[in-house]
């Protein structure tokens, strides 16, 4: 017998998380992005991290169509941004300050840090899809990370 929604979802809230915004673009030039939090690392060689996507998602199809898409690690003070990316039926890059990176994906200015990806593989995942992808390009600044635990956000303080 499988467990509730509702209960899977307070046992997955009991897992503290960082918080990312992963971006793409729609083959029709559309910026697109979403507030994850199912993000891992798979492999340093080569360097490859997983992120998984409901196929609901505005982004869904972005990701799966472009083959690529890149995660940028919010920090301590970007609760809005996260909340303006969960958020569905809304323009999230309207007043955003952000950069296109070497493989053309939104990269968002003030973040802790932030990647580009190729997808090399995706798997199905129930009502999500998980992408495998090869990390070509970081960008590290630092920081205080935000977190996400049981439902609420919350921080740590920026160590060395």
């Amino acid at each position: 017998m499988s467990l509730q929604n509702d209960q899977f979802r307070q046992l997955m809230g009991c897992f503290a998380t960082g918080v990312t915004v992963v971006t793409a673009v729609e083959p029709d030039g559309q910026l697109r992005g979403l507030t994850v939090s199912a993000l891992c690392s798979v492999s340093l060689n080569p360097t490859l991290l997983l992120i998984c996507i409901d196929h609901q998602s505005d982004t869904f199809n972005a990701v799966q169509q472009g083959k690529a898409f890149a995660v940028n690690f919010l920090k301590a003070d970007q609760e809005e941004i996260s909340r303006l990316f969960a958020a569905k039926g809304v323009e999230k890059f309207k007043d955003l300050s952000y950069r296109m990176g070497d493989l053309g994906m939104p990269l968002l200015d003030g973040t802790m840090a932030c990647a580009e990806c190729r997808v090399v593989a995706e798997y199905p995942g129930g009502d999500h899809t998980i992408f495998l992808a090869e990390v070509e390009s970081a960008r590290i600044e630092g920081g205080s990370p935000l977190l996400y635990f049981r439902g609420h956000y919350a921080s740590l303080p920026a160590a060395g």
